[in-house]
């Protein structure tokens, strides 16, 4: 349906999990398995989503694998307030993060309503 490589929003999400990657370095170990885990995964979902999403056969598929993207990014970022909340991280180190995250559903939001009612 859409050639992914050439989305800006999957482009974005893609250097969104390169930004995690680097901000979740510096837990601490005991996190590893724990909140480190959970939000790498919820920023690898927000790009393999829009990627599923995009090689669907119809709107509705793509609008709803559009959809799980955005509910990831809300846990990521969720995700993320917790680690500064809970001492584990300073916020100038996640708030370049959290900006990309919030521009990232700003543009699912948009996306999903270019597609259209289906």
């Amino acid at each position: 349906m859409h050639k992914v490589n050439e989305l800006k929003i999957w482009q974005k999400s893609i250097e969104l999990v390169k930004q995690v990657y680097k901000v979740v370095a510096d837990l601490p170990n005991d996190e590893k398995f724990g909140l480190t885990s959970q939000i790498k995964r919820a920023a690898v979902s927000i790009p393999s989503n829009i990627a599923e999403g995009a090689g669907r056969n119809s709107k509705k598929e793509f609008k709803y694998f559009l959809s799980i993207a955005n509910g990831s990014s809300y846990e990521l970022h969720t995700q993320l307030i917790i680690t500064h909340e809970l001492g584990l991280i300073e916020e100038q180190k996640i708030e370049e993060t959290l900006n990309l995250i919030t521009e990232i559903q700003k543009m699912n939001y948009s996306f999903q309503k270019s597609i259209g009612e289906v």
